[in-house]
């Protein structure tokens, strides 16, 4: 049975410590989002309250090395470090030169702060959308553990709690089974989002598909499936359906080849589909919907395969799809030859 909490409830609540925010570099947005938030709870409640977060800032000496500075106090506070890893368009100045920041530089600054609030706030807790290290979540022969060090060093820094969404494999929490770990599955808020940016979205069955880059988004997509009243590739290809993959390279080969080979979790049995495959979009094709779900760094390199359909919809799936540069290249003519 769940219990719905009101802003007033939530904030008469007894508690040994106030709640307080802190925003890594790259994550100013978000922490911005919930901030506004408790605030606007806080003044249901009748708690008159401008703001939550704590100004902080990672300054950097010009050897290269950088410091975590917390500008208020945070005695005996309930602190949330919230931290964006995925965040690459956050730079910082260096000898003339313009860095990015990677998921390295991000953690680098949370563990700053989290030492910068050591042994003052009353509990560290870290907001990490995109979990630091995720994608390296098990080990093949001589590889690195980089997410399972990770929270492990975390929980030794005096974190107690780790919220992230859509982890790539939540069984990573194994590494720290003391510590509260939350993996949110954000799906019903994409779907809500999605049809509140394009409310003409059709989702119609005969015209719309979901499709799964890898295993570990089949829940996900099933999800996707079972809300949307449609079905997934393979089983739009065994009703009759006019359902293809695109796919390029060793992936297209192996398609054509094997087939769309699906091993469910539930069951010893392997599927195996014989989906056409295509590794072009041509204008006439009446794609009405395209989910394009490539990494970040893959978006340049698909860009003159999406727009030579004519596709009114196309979706990209992934982290840090900055929407303008996305918008430029899917508008720019294509190369002649």
């Amino acid at each position: 049975m769940s219990i719905e909490i009101s802003p007033k409830s939530f904030f008469e609540q007894p508690s040994v410590a106030d709640m307080r925010l802190i925003s890594c570099p790259g994550a100013e947005e978000l922490t911005g989002l919930i901030d506004k938030h408790l605030v606007r709870w806080a003044k249901a409640a009748g708690i008159d309250k401008e703001t939550f977060i704590i100004p902080c800032d990672c300054p950097r000496f010009q050897s290269g090395d950088a410091k975590g500075l917390v500008k208020e106090s945070v005695r005996g506070d309930d602190i949330f470090i919230v931290v964006d890893p995925g965040n690459y368009s956050v730079t910082y100045k260096l000898f003339n030169y313009e860095n990015h920041m990677s998921p390295d530089d991000h953690f680098a600054n949370l563990k700053r702060l989290i030492q910068a609030v050591a042994g003052k706030a009353h509990r560290v807790s870290v907001i990490m959308p995109s979990l630091y290290g995720g994608r390296q979540h098990r080990r093949v022969v001589r590889e690195s553990l980089d997410c399972a060090v990770a929270l492990q060093e975390l929980q030794t820094m005096g974190v107690r709690n780790i919220i992230t969404f859509d982890a790539h494999d939540p069984r990573v929490q194994n590494a720290v089974p003391l510590m509260s770990f939350d993996n949110a599955m954000p799906t019903y808020q994409v779907l809500k989002s999605l049809l509140k940016k394009d409310p003409d979205l059709s989702f119609d069955k005969s015209k719309f598909t979901v499709v799964s880059p890898d295993e570990g988004a089949m829940n996900r997509n099933m999800y996707f499936s079972s809300v949307l009243g449609c079905n997934l590739a393979r089983n739009l290809f065994r009703a009759g359906k006019d359902a293809a993959l695109l796919a390029r390279g060793s992936w297209a080969e192996e398609l054509q080849t094997n087939g769309l080979r699906i091993k469910d979790t539930f069951s010893p049995r392997m599927s195996v589909s014989r989906i056409p495959v295509v590794t072009a979009l041509k204008p006439e094709d009446p794609y009405d919907v395209i989910f394009a779900a490539v990494r970040y760094t893959q978006i340049v390199s698909v860009m003159d395969t999406l727009r030579a359909s004519r596709a009114k919809t196309i979706i990209f799936v992934g982290n840090n799809v900055r929407a303008a540069e996305t918008a430029a290249l899917m508008t720019a003519p294509l190369p002649r030859g």
